[in-house]
């Protein structure tokens, strides 16, 4: 009976979806859910998503256990997907959001790069390595889903720390952005063939062409450009198709992400600037409150007996499972080592390609070389990237200040000694969700 322990199982929403996936796509399979979370409410209310699931789909041969002690869910696992938020909302997050907004320094999703994503990943990669440790010793064998941002520091911190760990980071920006254009261009997506490559939240389309029915294949980049030549861009994706503009290629993360990767976009004393192409500043602060409102409402509804409705999501780790117990194989996009999968970005950093998945794994495509722009602005975030990690795994908070200093939004915004007095106050803020710094 394989075994599926979901780290974070508190995130109910994301529980739910992934394990509406994986039990609806193959009825009457045998599987051992294990759910831990550190909050045994919040881990209470998925046990019971779990298992309402299981009396929807009428699965009487799935097991479900839930408990607050990680070791003993990960014993024996054959699959562990990671789903936790280190420090919660509450106050992690508003700390990653007020603290810079002081210095005048603004945010959309701070969970990626800029100053929130820096501390984001320093605060979750002690958490990683524990995980980690627990792995060798007690499921040395499984396969690591690793969806918690920010993806592409995380996935370096446990490619260093862990390397026989067999783990490969997952996001929905690529088949999501792929479905969203085909809608924008009134295609439906089975009729389009589509190469991604890049590094997480940082990927571009490198080929987005339709196939018709005759087998001619349409390259479907002319019609996004006279999208936005026309004024047809869609409110919400101003920044995106401005990219397009400027380097040629779409890029797969939404608009509100990539604004604070670069030094473009948002700007202090620029309302102009940011009226003008719609960026929602504090957005993840938004999300975080309508989730947290949904988890209520949600946890109300459960009190009563009404069957819960399972739904299909675009996520890949149900399809992971079934590809490596079945073998029949499947693609997907996954973060993993680059190692020369992506010739012009650095060896060491983690890229995000199309895998091949079966019995044998995950197994990365070789993409080869990609346009030269596009890795100059990949690179401005594998640097910041790089020292986040060396910071957290050496305790060095000399690497810290450094890593805030490369990085584009903050550098763009703040001086040198504002940002060293930024990260100072991070650090304070923090408290015990950080280790202590040399």
């Amino acid at each position: 009976m394989p075994k599926i322990c979901l780290v974070g199982a508190g995130s109910t929403v994301f529980a739910q979806n992934i394990l509406g996936d994986v039990l609806s796509s193959q009825r009457g399979g045998d599987y051992l859910i294990s759910l831990f979370d550190i909050d045994p409410e919040r881990l209470k209310t998925s046990e019971i998503v779990a298992r309402r699931i299981c009396e929807s789909l009428k699965l009487s041969n799935v097991r479900i256990d839930a408990t607050l002690d990680r070791r003993e869910a990960l014993r024996g696992s054959d699959f562990v997907i990671l789903m936790m938020q280190v420090g919660g909302y509450k106050p992690a997050t508003v700390t990653d959001f007020d603290i810079p907004k002081k210095y005048g320094l603004r945010q959309t999703i701070a969970d990626t790069l800029g100053i929130g994503g820096i501390f984001r990943g320093l605060r979750t990669i002690p958490v990683l390595e524990a995980i980690c440790r627990d792995m060798q010793e007690v499921c040395p064998q499984a396969l690591l889903m690793q969806y918690v941002n920010p993806m592409a520091i995380n996935c370096w911190a446990i490619k260093d720390l862990a390397p026989e760990i067999r783990t490969v980071g997952l996001c929905h920006s690529v088949q999501h952005t792929a479905g969203h254009l085909a809608q924008c261009l009134g295609e439906d997506i089975a009729d389009v063939n589509y190469v991604s490559a890049g590094i997480n939240h940082v990927a571009f389309f490198l080929k987005y062409e339709k196939i018709h029915s005759d087998g001619r294949r349409e390259d479907l980049y002319p019609r996004l450009n006279a999208l936005a030549a026309d004024g047809r861009v869609p409110p919400d994706d101003r920044v995106r198709f401005d990219v397009l503009k400027r380097l040629g290629h779409f890029v797969t993360e939404s608009s509100e992400h990539f604004s604070e990767y670069t030094s473009w976009y948002i700007k202090e004393g620029r309302g102009d600037l940011i009226d003008q192409l719609n960026i929602p500043l504090d957005e993840y602060i938004r999300r975080c409150e309508v989730q947290i409102k949904e988890w209520h409402a949600l946890r109300k509804e459960l009190e009563g007996d009404k069957p819960i409705e399972v739904c299909r999501s675009n996520e890949y780790a149900a399809g992971i499972i079934h590809a490596a117990i079945t073998g029949n194989p499947a693609l997907i996009y996954g973060n993993v080592p680059n190692n020369g999968l992506i010739e012009n970005l650095p060896d060491e950093c983690i890229v995000e390609v199309p895998c091949h998945v079966d019995r044998n794994g995950i197994q990365p495509v070789r993409v080869g070389r990609i346009p030269s722009q596009l890795s100059a602005v990949m690179n401005l975030s594998v640097s910041v990237q790089q020292l986040t990690v060396e910071a957290a795994l050496t305790r060095n908070r000399e690497r810290i200040y450094q890593a805030a200093l490369l990085d584009p939004h903050t550098s763009a915004e703040l001086s040198p000694d504002q940002i060293w007095n930024l990260v100072d106050d991070l650090i304070v803020a923090h408290g015990d969700l950080l280790p202590r710094y040399q």
